[in-house]
């Protein structure tokens, strides 16, 4: 990275620290049963009145910039959230959720969301700013969820994947894992999950630019709907028991087309309830994303 966009960061590290916002969402019923159609489950995971899955929320809260405010990525060239960085490049890495009471559809919510940190660390590519969003979760005044969000930013260059990858269609991946889930992904899931999501960043259906402009060998699965399979085995695998907490990292991104494999295990019970380990395999990586579990 050229010195002067690292001097950029460092003071954006030391100096950047946007006030928090508010928002509403009327919890319409509508997404949910969308995403379940998305994810070929038989009925809607949630109607009105019942309880949404933990993260569901990311179907809500959503913004509708004009189109003139994103740039050529597709993302926002300016934001509340989005720090000020010349040529910016976003990464979700991870984050962490926990549930008090579930969300439930039909009955409005509030958001208050908030910069947690502002962190400078030294990548492979050079030096990377992480950036923590807290959204706090309230229906009724009454607090539902926590949730932390980790965003990794840096300036300019191409993709950080190493030189020559390829996109494997033709392997799927093994284990002997006791919770197993294949799936797969194809261009029109991932045009739906960008919709469900409002997330118009080009690099999850426009291949020409994900493979000629940003240096992916493919589009990219979205690392949210990783997150997503894997809390939908435990749904698949545990049903009835809630989820309490979530910790969760995006490791290695996963390309459209390539065989998946969602696996989960018991690791033991604590104070905390019954704790889980699940994990996304690919062809290439035993491990796209990771997260840990505990159950009421």
């Amino acid at each position: 990275m050229p010195t002067d966009d690292a001097g950029v960061l460092q003071s954006i590290a030391r100096t950047w620290r946007p006030p928090g916002t508010e928002s509403t969402d009327p919890m319409d019923a509508g997404p949910a049963a969308a995403l379940s159609a998305m994810l070929d489950l038989p009925a809607p995971a949630a109607v009105t009145g019942q309880p949404i899955p933990p993260l569901w929320h990311w179907l809500h809260f959503l913004s509708s910039p004009r189109q003139s405010e994103l740039g050529v990525d597709g993302h926002l060239r300016d934001g509340h959230f989005l720090p000020p960085i010349p040529q910016r490049r976003r990464m979700f890495a991870g984050g962490r959720l926990k549930v008090h009471t579930p969300l439930l559809l039909g009955t409005p919510a509030q958001l208050a969301s908030s910069v947690k940190g502002v962190e400078l660390k030294q990548g492979r590519s050079g030096e990377l700013l992480f950036v923590t969003v807290q959204g706090e979760f309230r229906q009724g005044g009454v607090l539902c969820a926590t949730e932390e969000v980790d965003l990794v930013y840096r300036s300019g260059g191409q993709a950080p994947v190493p030189a020559g990858l390829s996109v494997d269609t033709d392997t799927t991946p093994a284990s002997d894992a006791p919770w197993q889930s294949p799936w797969g992904t194809d261009p029109s899931l991932l045009f739906r999950f960008s919709a469900l999501t409002a997330n118009a960043h080009r690099i999850h259906y426009d291949a020409p630019y994900t493979t000629g402009t940003e240096g992916y060998p493919g589009l990219v699965v979205h690392g949210p709907l990783l997150v997503l399979s894997m809390l939908e085995l435990v749904r698949r695998e545990a049903p009835g028991r809630a989820v309490r907490t979530l910790s969760y990292r995006l490791r290695t991104p996963a390309f459209c087309g390539e065989r998946l494999l969602t696996c989960g295990e018991e690791t033991g019970v604590d104070a905390e309830g019954t704790r889980l380990r699940l994990w996304v395999a690919g062809s290439r990586e035993d491990t796209h994303a990771t997260a840990e579990v505990s159950l009421a």
